[in-house]
């Protein structure tokens, strides 16, 4: 069965309302076992487009991965490359700001983990926590002391216009210089998430991944619900867009990741480099000499 990349697609200027995304997988995504042989199928076209981006050395890919606790960040990331070559992929987790990443800008951190030519960069959590987290918790804003804003009362609608403006030029200076960026909000329902959580408690190999603060959090739903639309709606570009993806099946939502990954990959259309005719002329000379070996 086929996906449409394009119905979990956010247009550049598109106002989102996320209670209108669906989170469920239809019912002829409902088979988890047929997802990850789809998944699987997916998983070894990146791992030969990766190979040729590798080779090329001219264009990278990174990959946000954005979501609320318990959305499948973690899963995703590993289910999908699992089966890439590990030579050309490289994943970054963000997690609260150290003391000196506080002494820089709040970009300087993503900038150090920007994927280098011929590689696929996966970030788990991103910069747009500096429009997620910080819009729902304002306070942290005042941590990153900065000149013009000295009261939590700056850190208004106008603070996060200019964020989003600062956001897209940035992740447009990337595309100029030859790094492809999709951004993925793994959209999954609150049911779901006290679901995942309660299982997270229940199994000890999981309990590491919960934390009371995690519970904390889901008293905000409907605070960073809007964070997350109004993150979507203002920093969605035709060169760096976001996708909505839905998540309570898990399976249905990486096949949908992957695809879109394939589909970048394709588009951006690597190529094998070209070896020099004075270098292929000594190629064929050492094959013949290979040849010729007693």
């Amino acid at each position: 069965m086929k996906i449409d990349i394009e119905k979990f697609l956010v247009k550049e200027g598109k106002k989102v309302n996320l209670k209108e995304y669906d989170t469920k997988a239809p019912k002829e995504f409902k088979d988890k076992e047929e997802n990850k042989e789809s998944l699987k199928k997916a998983i070894e076209d990146i791992d030969t487009l990766q190979n040729v981006l590798y080779a090329e050395n001219r264009q990278s890919l990174l990959i946000i991965f954005q979501g609320i606790d318990a959305a499948g960040k973690d899963s995703s990331i590993r289910a999908i490359m699992t089966g890439v070559n590990p030579q050309g992929v490289e994943v970054s987790s963000f997690k609260t700001p150290s003391s000196v990443e506080y002494e820089h800008d709040y970009l300087w951190r993503h900038m150090l983990k920007l994927p280098e030519r011929g590689r696929i960069g996966i970030f788990n959590r991103s910069h747009y926590e500096n429009v997620l987290v910080c819009r729902v918790h304002p306070e942290f804003i005042l941590k990153e002391n900065l000149p013009h804003v000295k009261d939590i009362k700056d850190v208004n609608d106008e603070f996060f216009e200019r964020r989003y403006h600062e956001i897209k030029n940035f992740e447009e200076y990337l595309h100029n210089n030859g790094m492809q960026v999709i951004k993925f909000f793994l959209n999954v329902s609150k049911s779901e998430q006290k679901k995942r959580f309660i299982e997270r408690i229940k199994e000890r190999e999981k309990n590491w991944k919960f934390s009371s603060a995690d519970l904390k959090e889901r008293t905000f739903w409907n605070e960073y619900q809007k964070a997350f639309s109004a993150a979507l709606e203002n920093t969605s570009t035709e060169h760096s867009p976001w996708f909505i993806i839905p998540c309570d099946t898990k399976s249905y939502a990486q096949l949908i990741m992957a695809e879109i990954i394939k589909k970048t990959l394709k588009n951006m259309n690597p190529k094998f480099p070209k070896v020099p005719e004075q270098e292929e002329k000594e190629l064929q000379a050492a094959y013949q000499d290979l040849l010729n070996e007693k």
